[in-house]
């Protein structure tokens, strides 16, 4: 069932639309992230969701609460909502004790005192915060401050939790390790999140659906699995993971990886509505190729002409033709040296249109 509901949601700016008829529904205890490069679209629309961001059109509701709508003239405030916030700036008193900084959203909503210990001692503890309460975050490490952060934001009881990319900060062990914090917190406390990042490995471990924008448009909705092997379209396996496209040619009936002198083997099925196409691609993630044999009848032949070390896996670059493409393979695994001709094995290719 869903609770946070976006109705056609439209923000521009003078000429430039930002997002462009956004619908979508997130459900009660969902933990939802928005996806996608830097100008897509995606904390703008946080943006509007929060109340920071008037609506140049359309509906934003959480539950029956009808929350914004230009033509309804009606707008709530952020302070009613009832969210938690954590932004990618810790936004941390650095005069405030720990306590204090959690505390301070409960005084300004003029709770009983004893309510307000209660609530702060609470999501102290459930932050592992309580041996900082009278410290200064400022003595805190970054983990520590996001921390004070998410305790702030816990501590009003929040309806849904906004988090605009809050671990970009982070080094890459602590953004490991609080990302799993989040989603545990989700589970205790059964708050929807909204969670805006460019990160797809934060975006992958905590999400329960994904949503790809680009340039203000929804691009796809899913789960992460679903995202990750049947992307809806060209951009979105560009974006998600670690992609090769190489150019492909026919010449005849057979086709060629642009700039090499052997066909692609007749068992790599072509769809067909590439045979009308000049030049069209073949689209490839690392780990789904495998090195293989002269005489595997599905091996592309190439040359490697780098291969690096990666701790647990071994990236290589084999250039075909004029093309190149990276394949990754487990460390353990056996494989070619620079320099010298492999064969190639395309698991799950994807075949698109070079302007599509």
């Amino acid at each position: 069932m869903s609770y946070i509901r976006l109705v056609n949601v439209t923000k521009q700016f003078g000429d430039v639309t930002a997002v462009n008829n956004l619908n979508l529904e997130i459900g009660k205890g969902e933990c939802f992230s928005m996806l996608g490069p830097s100008g897509c679209g995606k904390t703008t629309t946080l943006r509007m969701v929060a109340g920071f961001e008037d609506l140049s059109d359309g509906e934003v509701w959480v539950g029956d609460r009808l929350l914004s709508s230009p033509k309804k003239h009606h707008y709530t405030p952020p302070e009613n909502r009832n969210f938690g916030m954590v932004f990618q700036a810790f936004a941390v008193w650095p005069h405030m004790s720990v306590y204090e900084n959690v505390a301070f959203p409960l005084r300004l909503r003029k709770l009983p005192k004893s309510e307000i210990d209660q609530r702060t001692r609470d999501a102290l503890i459930a932050t592992n915060l309580l041996k900082s309460a009278e410290d200064s975050p400022a003595n805190l490490s970054g983990g520590g401050k996001q921390r004070v952060a998410l305790a702030r934001a816990l501590a009003i009881n929040p309806d849904v939790m906004l988090l605009d990319e809050p671990l970009s900060s982070l080094d890459p062990h602590l953004r490991e390790e609080m990302r799993f914090e989040i989603k545990d917190l989700q589970r205790k406390y059964g708050f929807s999140i909204i969670y805006v990042t460019h990160d797809q490995s934060e975006a992958m471990a905590l999400s329960d659906r994904i949503l790809v924008m680009k340039l203000g448009v929804m691009q796809q909705i899913d789960t992460p699995l679903n995202v990750y092997n049947n992307p809806s379209n060209k951009f979105v396996f560009s974006f998600i993971g670690v992609s090769s496209f190489s150019d492909v040619t026919w010449q005849g009936n057979q086709a060629f990886i642009k700039g090499s002198q052997h066909a692609l083997p007749s068992a790599l099925v072509i769809p067909d509505r590439m045979r009308g196409e000049t030049v069209f691609n073949l689209a490839s993630r690392p780990t789904e190729i495998r090195f293989t044999s002269e005489t595997d009848p599905n091996g592309v032949r190439g040359i490697v002409i780098r291969k690096a070390f990666l701790g647990e896996i071994i990236d290589y670059l084999v250039k075909i033709g004029d093309q190149e493409i990276r394949v990754q393979i487990g460390r353990r695994e056996p494989g070619p040296e620079v320099n010298e001709v492999c064969y190639l094995h395309f698991l799950r290719p994807f075949w698109y249109k070079v302007n599509e």
